[in-house]
């Protein structure tokens, strides 16, 4: 049972991994290279569909990993289960307190009504994104390790 636990934890970390990778280095820069508002508006759609989606994912993976953590004991391993685990946790908070202010009001702009800096917050989110993206990397290199 054990076992399956960590299987599926690797796999929903990895996927929710993949995704994030994707915003950043190939769904954000078509978005930034096409004409005129196209890019604003594809990032406000994705920012209402990923929105939805990813609280739900990064939560479960965080129980994923802290049902691993507690079954596996004093395992070898589960130390790196529960690094995996805060850097995930970090991964929340920064969420939290760093994109989805920026993603909330991203998300409601249309050509018509967003601010003059919208496109250097839109770099803000970027930024925080790409360490975003480092940190659940580690984690999922982490719970890989783990699995050996």
């Amino acid at each position: 049972m054990l076992d399956a636990l960590e299987i599926v934890t690797t796999v929903v970390v990895g996927v929710m991994v993949g995704v994030e990778f994707s915003v950043a280095f190939v769904i954000n820069p078509i978005l930034n290279a096409l004409p005129e508002d196209s890019g604003q508006l594809g990032r406000a759609h994705g920012g209402r569909m990923l929105g939805a989606v990813m609280p739900v994912w990064y939560i479960g993976s965080l129980v994923l990993v802290a049902a691993w953590a507690i079954a596996g004991g004093v395992r070898s391993g589960t130390g790196l289960v529960v690094t995996a685990g805060g850097l995930l946790i970090l991964s929340v908070v920064m969420s939290l307190l760093l994109l989805v202010p920026i993603n909330n009001r991203g998300k409601t702009w249309t050509p018509e009504n967003r601010p003059e800096d919208w496109k250097e917050q839109m770099n803000r989110w970027d930024r925080w994104h790409y360490v975003r993206v480092a940190v659940i990397i580690a984690a999922f290199t982490l719970l890989v390790a783990a699995l050996a």
